[in-house]
């Protein structure tokens, strides 16, 4: 058993939206400042050091995706459910939640500016409800049903997901201020 819980990215979805938004072709593929936004947001969750998990299978909803997720890492000490589309995301936010877990919440979020954000974290308790999640609907329910802990950052980037070409002018003018 890891002592660590596993971050799940969903980049199984359609990106409906985004075509329908004008965009071409896949959000996840879009390039920002050369590297796409999947990468940026892997290039995050590889910096905690956690351990990690894409889903990308192509499931009809999110819970599928989730339920997939948890599946194929069964040795997990928990998840941290991240969507692909975060390019922003910190590191430190995603371990912060991480910490929340380990010091014994049940499951925990970020909150932005009175927003919550991502990854949302579980324990193992919840590997068996996650496994079992189906359709479009995400973990909502599961979280409600237990004691989260919201952690107060100061993360624009937990909340910044691509799901529009105009999210994803918004998302890289957020990072071009980043890098200036």
């Amino acid at each position: 058993m890891s002592a660590q819980p596993t971050v799940i990215i969903l980049a199984s979805g359609r990106g409906e939206r985004f075509t329908a938004s004008g965009g071409q072709g896949s959000k996840l593929a879009a390039l920002m400042n050369g590297k796409t936004v999947l990468q940026w947001t892997l290039d995050a969750v590889k910096a905690t050091g956690l351990p990690w998990h894409v889903e990308d299978a192509g499931h009809p909803g999110m819970g599928d995706s989730i339920a997939a997720a948890v599946r194929a890492t069964p040795q997990s000490n928990g998840w941290l459910i991240l969507p692909a589309d975060l390019p922003l995301i910190s590191p430190q936010t995603i371990l912060a939640v991480a910490d929340a877990l380990a010091q014994g919440a049940q499951a925990a979020y970020p909150l932005y500016a009175g927003e919550r954000g991502h990854p949302v974290g579980f324990t193992a308790e919840a590997g068996l409800e996650l496994q079992n999640l189906k359709g479009n609907r995400g973990a909502a329910g599961i979280l409600s049903a237990r004691s989260a802990i919201e952690i107060i950052v100061n993360d624009v980037g937990c909340i910044t997901d691509i799901d529009t070409l105009e999210q994803l002018d918004h998302a890289q003018t957020l990072m071009n201020q980043r890098l200036n």
